[in-house]
């Protein structure tokens, strides 16, 4: 995590050095949250594999390959020709795009952006995919070491600032190549779908090459204007489900789940009507108006959740469950008050009392947060002062600095008009 968010912020410097600034801020933050509560989740093991990669080894394996380097170098392309499918799988179809379409939603493309990954996956359903490991016999040990070796590979192509990279854009996938995927350029969509060897592209017909006369747009037709990632997450799905029950026709209320991704029933469609960009070049970017005070405050909103994450991530074990679950629960609900603030939603503050009760009572029964005072004997202090004070200065952003920017903007949009 510290190495993630060094080489976003160097990125953001670089940007601004350069004089082509491709990272915003409230866009970033987003994004940094959104990485949070992924790895949260999967540190906490908040999901279940139907079929395992151990169990598979052990059913299938007609040889066991020996543990050389040729055995991780099996792994990582099995793994990546694995990737490849559930990549294309989350693309095509529309219950399976809700897990994925968190990473497409910043509407910028940058190292940030990278982090966004989902939470909304609780059941795991493709290590079918890795049944050529498995026939080889290719030890779960290896799988498990190459796996997050292979995901880490993918965050350094999330940039607009390497152009295109010569003979290795035949082999890899470049920034270049993941420029184009991330775009809703109607040329664009559901291409580059690899991860590491973009060999599976040209194999299986989904390349594109970035064209010189047609500069990606980035984020996905039905843009989600939110801040907030635990909101992005489930967006997706809560339309599936809305449609599935005002739909009149019981074949689409099973159908509408395996259809294509975007696909909705015709009557539903009709009635309630979705947003949807048509012009790649003409549409306007989610920015709600912020005031220096409230960017400021997002940022150290997310310093101090950094912290509390830093501690639980050191600390797990001797955290133990439940209270490890407890922990995490506050970490969504911390997520979940500050981003909604950025968004300038004023339920902001009810969900900032929420976390100030929730933090201040964890605090009560525990008699500390969570063992912390052993190293930090103040710590019970410093946190249920921070909890007050984040709640009174969101009580002030929402009931004046909003008020005030509400009457600038009035005041702007007059002027124009004029």
């Amino acid at each position: 995590m510290p190495a993630f968010l060094l080489l976003v912020l160097f990125e953001k410097w670089y940007g601004w050095y350069k004089g082509n600034d491709t990272v915003r801020g409230m866009d970033m933050i987003s994004s940094l949250s959104s990485g949070i509560t992924n790895v949260t989740k999967d540190v906490l093991g908040l999901s279940i594999t139907i079929l395992t990669y151990d169990w598979l080894v052990n059913k299938i394996a007609i040889y066991h390959i020996q543990s050389t380097v040729w055995t991780y170098i099996i792994a990582f392309i099995v793994i990546d020709f694995a990737g490849y499918w559930v990549h294309r799988i989350d693309h095509k179809i529309n219950i399976f795009w809700n897990s994925h379409l968190v990473h497409h939603s910043s509407e910028e493309f940058n190292l940030a952006c990278a982090l966004r990954q989902s939470i909304s996956v609780f059941i795991r359903l493709f290590t079918f995919l890795l049944i050529p490991a498995a026939l080889l016999g290719v030890p779960t040990e290896v799988i498990a070491i190459v796996a997050p070796i292979q995901l880490f590979a993918q965050f350094w192509y999330h940039t607009r600032h390497i152009k295109k990279m010569g003979f290795l854009e035949k082999i890899i996938v470049t920034p270049s190549h993941h420029r184009v995927h991330h775009a809703l350029n109607p040329e664009y969509i559901d291409k580059n779908l690899s991860q590491i060897f973009i060999i599976w592209d040209k194999m299986f017909g989904t390349f594109q090459e970035e064209l010189p006369d047609k500069p990606p747009v980035y984020g996905i037709t039905r843009p989600v204007n939110t801040w907030n990632p635990i909101a992005i997450n489930f967006q997706h799905l809560g339309l599936l489900i809305k449609d599935a029950v005002r739909t009149k026709s019981w074949k689409d209320k099973l159908r509408i789940w395996f259809m294509p991704t975007g696909w909705r029933p015709g009557d539903v469609a009709e009635k309630y009507p979705v947003y949807k960009i048509e012009d790649a070049y003409n549409f306007e970017k989610y920015n709600p108006a912020s005031s220096t005070l409230l960017y400021a405050w997002s940022w150290v909103q997310l310093s101090v959740l950094l912290l509390l994450i830093s501690w639980l991530f050191g600390n797990l074990a001797p955290i133990g469950s439940p209270a490890m679950f407890i922990y995490g629960a506050f970490i969504f609900i911390y997520v979940y008050a500050f981003t909604e603030l950025m968004n300038r939603n004023k339920y902001a503050l009810a969900w900032e009392l929420i976390k100030c009760i929730a933090g201040i009572g964890i605090i009560y029964y525990y008699g500390n947060w969570f063992g912390a005072n052993k190293v930090l004997p103040w710590i019970n202090i410093a946190l249920t002062a921070y909890f007050i004070i984040a709640f009174v200065a969101t009580a002030w952003f929402v009931l004046v600095d909003f008020n005030k920017e509400d009457a600038t903007a009035v005041k702007t949009i007059t002027a124009q008009n004029v």
